[in-house]
């Protein structure tokens, strides 16, 4: 009887050092540390959020902004996952085949003799969590063509933009240049607004 007694202390006082006490010291440490990264990195503008810069967003309604990479959820935030689809099923290859003809059709005439083999991988597949809010350089420079011809800005210009919202992983230091998609087309709306 003792060591049921003993079990039953364990449980409740583990259940509210565990359960209740280190989420609450953690959650009230983050906020005041890290509140806006503690609120999910939200982004506003003019007083309204208009996404996060941790969650990809759909541009495919706005032709002269960049473009996330594809989304198996349709960006929808609360339903991340990744397609599940291995490289050998046909399903796959029509997905990819259907999002490389997405991207030609949308890039190829502001890029001349772009073809599928100068297709970045990222443009056409879609991440882990299908909500990646960051495209990789080589994608970014491919679509600069487009959104600098469709907002009449010089392209340099927006690659001097597309620099500033770009990062490394593993601290800044290694890993292959990516560029936040959100960010980058807030500022290209700021300067098109000048």
């Amino acid at each position: 009887m003792r060591e049921i007694k003993n079990a039953i202390i364990a449980v409740v006082a583990f259940s509210l050092a565990l359960g209740l006490a280190y989420p609450l010291v953690m959650t009230g440490a983050a906020q005041a540390l890290f509140p806006g990264r503690a609120d999910g990195s939200l982004v506003e503008r003019d007083g309204k959020v208009v996404g996060s810069r941790l969650i990809g967003q759909d541009f495919s309604d706005d032709g002269d902004a960049f473009q996330s990479r594809p989304s198996v959820t349709g960006y929808a935030p609360n339903a991340t996952y990744f397609n599940n689809l291995g490289p050998n099923q046909k399903d796959l290859a029509e997905l990819l085949k259907e999002n490389m003809k997405t991207y030609l059709d949308r890039e190829g005439r502001y890029t001349p003799g772009l073809t599928a083999a100068r297709v970045p991988a990222d443009a056409v597949t879609t991440s882990a969590s299908g909500v990646d809010p960051h495209i990789s350089e080589a994608n970014a420079l491919i679509q600069a063509n487009r959104v600098a011809e469709r907002r009449g800005l010089d392209r340099g210009r927006v690659i001097e933009l597309m620099r500033d919202h770009s990062s490394r992983p593993l601290f800044g230091l290694a890993g292959e240049l990516s560029v936040n998609v959100l960010g980058l087309n807030i500022a290209l709306d700021e300067e098109t607004a000048r």
